[in-house]
């Protein structure tokens, strides 16, 4: 392991097979999280007609100052029935539609109303307290760009323009395997010379915050028939992570037995502390990664490494070296 690779050449040959995975269709309802895979595109105008932006009376605002008959009350969802006739008022509510006629909103704080009049004591400015149609956003417009990552501002903008299905990267399937003849699951009675298996557990937690959907593989001992098996049900996914068995030792069988299975590997040692003797490497479209098994290691490394190239998978933008 003379010849390491520093961890920005490594995660570049990591991100140059990291080919981002077909996109699917998803409700917005399970969107959190998810990379959007080509632009999301208004469905309307947003705000579909022009919009009260406060409480107040639609106005001609030629016709203020004065007092003015309050012709009709107008509430969110409930249009008023026709124009706003010359020289009259209609009180209107916050987001409601403003009517044909009326050019300017009034707050209510601004006014006094008695005996079906209100006071106005100030001139109106035309276009006051009007959101004008499609001033969010116009029918066919980008909502949201492909690469961004959907959070709940995003998705609640998406649902305002009429998106109810948006077109996400597939998230990563990632099969987690640990490696070693010691490992026993946690709430098992441990026998002289066992340790307690965390890796998958912790591994598991992170990729999932990278957008994956992981799968624990059982743990499997030291035999060789026994990891080809294990490596092989993994080799099915979009990524394989290993965890021990990548270093040198007799036991340490993962790199060999994967290469047997048609593992291509892509290098072997980074120049990082913890977490030197990494591996990585390819099968078809499979992503390899093969993380030592001491547990801070095996986190640096699916930091440094493996969460990048889940992001990469779908489409996201990268984000800095930690």
């Amino acid at each position: 392991m003379a010849d390491l690779r520093t961890v920005d050449e490594a995660l570049a040959l990591v991100l140059e097979r990291a080919t981002p995975l077909p996109s699917e269709q998803v409700s917005l309802a399970e969107a959190a999280g998810r990379v959007v895979a080509e632009p999301a595109l208004a469905r309307v105008d947003l705000p579909p007609f022009p919009s009260s932006a406060m409480d107040g009376y639609a106005v001609r605002a030629e016709e203020t100052p004065g007092r003015l008959p309050v012709h009709g009350r107008i509430a969110a969802g409930s249009p008023l029935p026709g124009s706003l006739p010359v020289g009259s008022v209609a009180a209107i509510a916050t987001g409601a539609e403003v009517p044909d006629g009326a050019n300017a909103v009034v707050p209510v704080e601004q006014t006094q109303e008695a005996d079906g009049h209100v006071e106005i004591q100030a001139a109106a400015e035309p276009q006051a307290h009007i959101r004008p149609r499609g001033g969010d956003v116009r029918e066919g417009e980008t909502v949201v760009g492909a690469g961004t990552v959907l959070g709940a501002s995003r998705i609640g903008a998406l649902a305002a323009a009429g998106v109810a299905e948006v077109a996400c990267a597939r998230r990563p399937r990632v099969a987690v395997l640990a490696t070693g003849s010691e490992l026993v699951a946690p709430g098992e009675e441990l026998r002289p010379g066992q340790i307690y298996e965390s890796n998958r557990t912790m591994l598991a937690a992170v990729l999932a915050t990278a957008g994956a959907e992981v799968l624990e593989l059982p743990v499997v001992r030291d035999d060789e028939d026994a990891h080809r098996r294990a490596l092989e049900e993994g080799l099915s996914a979009d990524v394989l992570v290993t965890s021990g068995g990548v270093s040198v030792g007799p036991h340490d069988l993962v790199r060999r037995v994967a290469a047997e299975l048609g593992v291509e590997e892509v290098f072997w040692g980074v120049a990082v502390k913890p977490g030197k003797p990494l591996s990585f490497g390819v099968r078809g479209s499979t992503l390899v990664f093969g993380l030592p098994g001491n547990p801070v290691s095996s986190l640096v490394g699916s930091v440094l490494f493996v969460c990048p190239a889940l992001r990469a998978l779908q489409g996201a933008p990268a984000e800095p070296t930690p």
